[in-house]
């Protein structure tokens, strides 16, 4: 039982770890595959550690003290969809363009749209073309993750929204943003020229 709970006190330092992780550090304890894989079923099973996703876990010592750190919560939706970035409804909280309460965290993905309801939080990914899948950048910490501009954020949002900003005019586009209470002016005035810009090239393809 002392091997049991070393392997439990490693995974704790850990922002996430998979299978093939708690398999190496079982290995250097002397463990055996199959030992390994009944004690990550008890971990599960006492709440000791959350699944984020098929193999991929995080402790919930480790959850818990940084539950409250969005950057650790965007770097967890960033690892378990790649490529990705944050975008949308999340981003936009994270600009303060917005006083909306967000609980899924939104991203913009190249893979198929996907969403993951997990004991760490709700990941939610929406897939767009490669030729999309631009204006965001890395936010460097103690937990990285890529982000949308403020500009691509809105656009992203309203994108998907709007199935593509089928039949909308600008005008319609900017009754949308005043009715969902985004705060576009609080945006640099480079970021609305870039947004405008987005939608113009998109509305005349």
């Amino acid at each position: 039982m002392k091997s049991k709970k070393n392997l439990l006190e490693q995974l704790k330092s850990l922002p996430h770890f998979d299978k093939n992780t708690v398999s190496q550090l079982g290995k250097q304890l002397g463990l055996k595959e199959s030992t390994v894989n009944t004690y990550i079923s008890r971990f599960l099973k006492a709440e000791e550690i959350y699944r984020l996703k098929n193999g991929w876990y995080v402790s919930v010592d480790f959850f818990e003290k940084n539950k409250h750190n969005i950057s650790y919560s965007f770097y967890l939706a960033n690892i378990m969809r790649t490529p990705s970035y944050i975008s949308s409804w999340a981003a936009l909280q994270y600009y303060n363009l917005t006083t909306e309460a967000i609980y899924p965290i939104t991203s913009v993905t190249r893979k198929v749209t996907r969403e993951y309801e997990t004991s760490a939080g709700n990941f939610n990914y929406q897939s767009i073309s490669k030729k999309l899948f631009t204006d965001f950048s890395l936010v460097s910490g103690k937990f990285d993750f890529y982000i949308a501009s403020p500009s691509k954020a809105l656009f992203d949002l309203l994108y998907f929204r709007t199935r593509q900003f089928r039949g909308l005019s600008i005008e319609n586009i900017k009754a949308m943003i005043v009715e969902l209470r985004i705060d576009i002016d609080e945006m640099k005035k480079k970021e609305q020229d870039n947004f405008y810009s987005l939608i113009n090239a998109h509305l005349h393809e």
